[in-house]
């Protein structure tokens, strides 16, 4: 069944990626698991600070960022109740499980200097907020239970948005994929559905080339350090 279950990893651009790695570690105690020169992209590093073993927040590296301006509206949110470009991250909200927790997530991080506002009660879940490194805007969340959609689904908002009742059930209730062969064929290219442009052309036309070709050729898998298996 294709279906997501979770976030495998959230990647930030940075121009200082050890203060990234020191905050994240050291404010809000995400260990470092990878640190290591990016795969097919001379310069970069990528590093990986890990929120559990299969949810990670990912920081890129490049020396090119640092000469690139921040735009508050452009490049980063910012402000929360003020626009920014589509496409942009607005922010990152981490859960944590319990209201107490939420509570000494909010003292670890003060403690560590850092200003923290809240906790606001939004109904579904209660929240604090703080900003990091390179003008990062972070939330950490707890809800009480799964959100009703009954209830959190606002008719009125529905109705500006162009939403049909037909749309909103299949929203609320997405079809299941019936996998019946692999591989799908690749779409056609410039057909109005979202694209991948930027990596297609940084990868001279991959997204045409066969799927056993793209991961045998593109793939690196072997990681820098070798380490000795366990006996």
């Amino acid at each position: 069944m294709a279906k997501l279950n979770g976030v495998h990893h959230v990647a930030f651009m940075t121009a200082d990626v050890k203060s990234q790695i020191d905050f994240f570690s050291d404010v809000l105690g995400m260990k470092l698991t990878a640190l290591y020169w990016m795969h097919n992209v001379d310069g970069y590093f990528h590093a990986f600070m890990e929120l559990n073993p299969s949810c990670s927040v990912a920081f890129v590296f490049a020396p090119a960022v640092k000469d690139i301006p921040v735009k508050f509206g452009v490049s980063h949110a910012g402000n929360p109740v003020k626009p920014c470009a589509p496409g942009a991250m607005q922010h990152i909200a981490f859960n944590v499980d319990t209201d107490e927790e939420l509570l000494a997530m909010r003292d670890r991080i003060r403690a560590k200097g850092v200003r923290v506002l809240g906790p606001l009660d939004h109904g579904f879940c209660k929240s604090i907020y703080f900003g990091g490194p390179e003008n990062l805007v972070l939330e950490v969340s707890t809800s009480r239970a799964a959100i009703n959609a009954e209830a959190w689904i606002d008719p009125e908002v529905v109705k500006l948005n162009g939403i049909s009742a037909e749309e909103l059930a299949r929203y609320k209730n997405p079809a299941p994929f019936h996998h019946v062969g692999s591989p799908v064929a690749q779409p056609l290219a410039n057909t109005g559905r979202p694209e991948y442009t930027q990596m297609d052309e940084a990868f001279g036309g991959a997204f045409n080339l066969p799927d056993d070709f793209v991961t045998r050729e593109l793939s690196e898998s072997t990681p820098p350090v070798k380490v000795a298996s366990a006996a």
